[in-house]
């Protein structure tokens, strides 16, 4: 039997989790709570991932909490300062001293009649199983796998003799200056790289298979830093962050609503800095419009200035085997390699792999919608942080976390011990849940839940109809249930004269 019941039990001590903590603490002080996290720090994704270049790919005045904004110099910073904020995040007001290290959870499973998850949980140290209860639970480990990344079929691997690398995995001793490095991939993660490796290595190349969209930004804001000369302090936080979401959301909906015209944008600039007799056509002007796939940003243009001095290249063609020496490609040309870094993505594993369940039902979740585009049609109880796909992360996390706070105090207030969302309909159509054409989303479409056509079963890539909808919004409408009152105490008769 577990002894130990929480009112509320945080899965993840990442950027997201942190965040949750501290939405608790201050707006349902009478919780008691705990974070479950699975590897031994706090800082998930900026903790795990220690490769060369490391930094956000959002704007940090909305990846930072609304709560603390961010005051570092860099709109776009690099992985270890944003790994001390969300640190230090935790320790402001010891939010870090809740968090229960080497703690995985394995199972859930809701009972209506206790009102409360039977909850599972693997010491990752020592093997241990842990088990207590929650009143709600909140899921805050994003959605891929911790442990690997993404490693496709690479055919002739097994006779290459240099160094094999994935990024989630970069070993800290690995030597690379002056040595020739093919980077696969053209994603986010390879943008990064590149520019740092180069910086050492006798030439880098990146090796895609297609292009994708790249827009060069400054690292420090203009607009950001004028506004903070001249607002009052406690204004400029919440100034530049509806700002810089306002600006994204703006862009964003130019380039759905009018993609021709976003691609001869995004074309032009890159077109500006890069080589004039650079083949632009080939290398860095997609097939896809904006935004079907997540757009790639490079600060103050570090993977143009690498190309342009001549330390970085762009191959776009396809692997036909590798060599021992490197890679042989579809054109029968060979890339010589000393290090080959496999920047192939992550691997989506949604809700960390945990065993669901409702009154011992397993809860199959490609067969369910989700609310809001963060609870789980028919799953009472049970919260989940997602960020967006076209913007920060952290937009859509903290107007998560507001609802579940006001969920949670509702619950309270009128007695009920249960929030679940119905389709009472059953008309929603089903659709994937993350609008974009990504290879890793695409891999893991018939894993994850769904999300519908309409209201509120709509997963908006848009913080102001989110805005409208998880902050604006009364929590009772026709879909969320509030019920299971708590039980009255049994009467104890009168004995008789």
């Amino acid at each position: 039997m577990a002894d130990e019941h929480l009112d509320v039990l945080i899965v993840g001590a990442g950027l997201s989790g942190i965040g949750a903590a501290r939405y608790l603490q201050d707006k349902c002080p009478w919780a008691s709570w705990s974070i479950f996290e699975s590897r031994g720090a706090i800082g998930g994704t900026w903790d795990l991932f220690r490769y060369p270049g490391i930094r956000s790919d959002s704007d940090m005045f909305t990846l930072g909490y609304s709560f603390r904004p961010w005051t570092g110099d860099k709109s776009i910073a690099d992985g270890a300062s944003i790994l001390q904020y969300i640190r230090d995040t935790a320790a402001e007001t010891h939010v870090d001293e809740q968090v229960r290290f080497h703690h995985r959870i394995t199972s859930l499973d809701w009972s209506t009649e206790d009102a409360r998850w039977a909850v599972v949980a693997e010491r990752t140290d020592t093997g241990e199983t842990v088990r207590l209860t929650a009143g709600f639970v909140f899921s805050c480990s994003g959605y891929y796998r911790y442990d690997h990344g993404y490693q496709p079929e690479l055919p002739g691997v097994d006779d290459y003799q240099g160094e094999l690398v994935h990024p989630q995995a970069w070993p800290q001793d690995l030597e690379y200056a002056g040595k020739r490095i093919v980077v696969i991939g053209s994603g986010a993660t390879a943008m990064t790289l590149i520019p740092s490796l180069a910086k050492t290595a006798e030439h880098v190349t990146m090796l895609q298979r297609s292009p994708t969209y790249v827009v060069a930004l400054p690292a420090r804001n203009p607009a950001a830093n004028l506004l903070r000369k001249v607002l009052p302090k406690r204004w400029q936080g919440p100034a530049i962050r509806w700002m810089m979401a306002l600006g994204t959301q703006f862009s964003y909906q130019l380039s759905r609503r009018r993609p021709a015209f976003m691609k001869k944008v995004l074309r032009k600039g890159v077109t500006e800095q890069l080589p004039a007799d650079f083949d632009v056509d080939k290398h860095f002007t997609p097939k896809y419009d904006p935004w079907d796939q997540r757009l790639c940003v490079v600060p103050d243009g570090d993977l143009f200035k690498s190309i342009r001095a001549g330390t970085s290249s762009v191959v776009t063609d396809h692997i036909d085997s590798f060599t021992a020496t490197g890679i042989r490609l579809r054109s029968g040309e060979e890339l010589a390699a000393d290090v080959v870094v496999t920047a192939t993505g992550l691997e989506v594993l949604f809700l960390g792999g945990i065993e669901l369940s409702v009154d011992g039902e397993q809860v199959v979740l490609p067969d369910h919608l989700t609310y809001k585009g963060m609870m789980i049609e028919g799953v009472p109880n049970l919260a989940i942080a997602i960020g967006y796909t076209n913007a920060s992360w952290t937009l859509k996390c903290d107007l998560t976390c507001d609802y579940v706070c006001r969920v949670l105090n509702h619950l309270r207030e009128t007695g009920l011990r249960q929030a679940t969302a119905v389709d009472r309909t059953a008309s929603a159509s089903r659709e994937p849940l993350l609008g974009l054409s990504s290879g890793y989303l695409q891999r893991a479409a018939h894993l994850l839940p769904k999300q519908g056509t309409k209201q509120p079963w709509q997963v908006h890539q848009s913080y102001l109809k989110d805005y409208r909808a998880l902050k604006l919004s009364s929590i009772e409408d026709d879909t969320m249930q509030f019920t299971n009152p708590q039980p009255r105490p049994a009467r104890t008769p009168v004995p008789s004269a």
